[in-house]
């Protein structure tokens, strides 16, 4: 179904205004596919979708489901979660790209659109540190300091990223790639931006 050569992006919401408001922001660049629940998420996902925006709350099955399931059939398409659910812990385990917090405006929603396509050109390293710094700064913006130094999962994830940068000094001693290095640390601020951000919007 590509005879224009934008990417595709398939938006799973089941609020139909949300589902609109997305359509009217991504249109212009994307190829945009739209899915009311889990099921007809499934129904629309095949090898041309590249992004999929994925609400974790939905009536029948859940986000995380249709995560698992988009997961073992393609490793290729990216996939951003969107919802209104704080991140906890269970989220280090979880196969996601990047995950953003309701309400998201029109830019945070673009720019994030961008840097999950842009990263198809990075080396696996690369696309799993970019993976791991989101998951640990959307963590490090939700939950206290305290928690974050009690939680063993995320003394691993810390771990994980160390030894993934370490392994990436070694591959990468110049490390060309300027746009991914500047993508991890505006990344990794994100962890401080948004102590109240989200009070209200939040169900």
């Amino acid at each position: 179904m590509t005879e224009s050569d934008q990417p595709t992006v398939l938006v799973v919401e089941d609020e139909q205004a949300l589902i609109e408001l997305y359509v009217r922001w991504l249109d212009d660049e994307y190829d945009v596919r739209t899915a009311k629940g889990g099921e007809e998420a499934l129904e629309q996902f095949d090898e041309a979708v590249d992004v999929v925006l994925l609400d974790r709350l939905m009536p029948g099955m859940s986000g995380d489901e249709v995560l698992e399931e988009v997961r073992s059939r393609s490793t290729d398409c990216k996939v951003a979660m969107v919802t209104a659910v704080e991140p906890d812990f269970d989220v280090i385990t979880m196969g996601f790209d990047d995950y953003l917090t309701k309400p998201v405006e029109q830019e945070t929603l673009l720019e994030t659109i961008r840097r999950l396509l842009s990263r198809t050109e990075y080396a696996d390293l690369e696309q799993e540190l970019y993976a791991l710094v989101s998951k640990q700064a959307v963590l490090q913006s939700s939950k206290p300091e305290e928690e974050l130094e009690d939680s063993e999962e995320f003394a691993e994830l810390e771990e994980r990223i160390a030894g993934i940068r370490a392994s990436l000094d070694e591959a990468l001693p110049d490390m060309e790639s300027d746009e991914f290095v500047a993508m991890v640390r505006d990344l990794e601020g994100k962890g401080g931006d948004r102590p109240d951000e989200g009070e209200e919007g939040r169900e």
